[in-house]
């Protein structure tokens, strides 16, 4: 359709920030009629293996038809994950904080949307056994979606970019004096 060849080429044609390495990926089959999706890799120390800062996923769903649950014909759902410092999970705060950056990266692009959903999980884990050697490991998730009110989906891809490196500890490009989380990216305490 049109609108989807046009959205998708408006997603192309994004320019991102050269730590984020992305590439189009297979969407999840039998999501909508018409589906798009990214991966997400901030500073990847090779091309087939997962970042050790962060990784996501972006998928642009469209259905003419308007689900009821979606509210319009697009549907937005991306994923994004990071190591943390394990201490760092016990911030109660640190969900409310990882929200918050999403929808601030959204409103600093000046993007429209509406219906915003997600969750924000954070996981500490250690190994036993013969896996004893990775250590302790912690990670933060999340996954949200939104119905995007404009035709500007390069943007919505920016912001949700943006969002990653943030989240991958790395500091917003146009910001010098701001706090990032710690990670942990020592190969011996990655949590697989």
């Amino acid at each position: 359709m049109p609108e989807f060849d046009a959205a998708v080429e408006s997603i192309r044609a994004v320019d991102l920030r050269s730590d984020l390495v992305v590439a189009e990926i297979r969407p999840p089959a039998g999501l909508a009629p018409e589906s798009f999706a990214l991966s997400g890799d901030v500073r990847p120390t090779s091309h087939d293996a997962d970042s050790d800062f962060g990784i996501g996923r972006f998928i642009l769903l469209h259905d003419p038809s308007e689900p009821e649950a979606w509210r319009g014909a697009f549907r937005i759902v991306c994923f994004a994950q990071a190591p943390l410092e394990p201490e760092m999970v016990l911030d109660p705060v640190l969900s409310e904080v990882t929200w918050s950056w999403l929808m601030d990266a959204l409103s600093d692009r000046g993007v429209r949307f509406d219906h915003p959903s997600g969750t924000a999980t954070t996981i500490n884990s250690r190994g036993f056994g013969e896996i004893a050697d990775q250590g302790q490991g912690a990670q933060i998730e999340l996954r949200a979606s939104w119905t995007p009110r404009d035709d500007r989906f390069g943007d919505h891809v920016a912001a949700w970019g943006e969002f990653l490196c943030l989240l991958a500890g790395l500091p917003p490009v146009d910001s010098h004096d701001v706090s990032v989380l710690r990670h942990r990216r020592s190969s011996e305490t990655k949590n697989k």
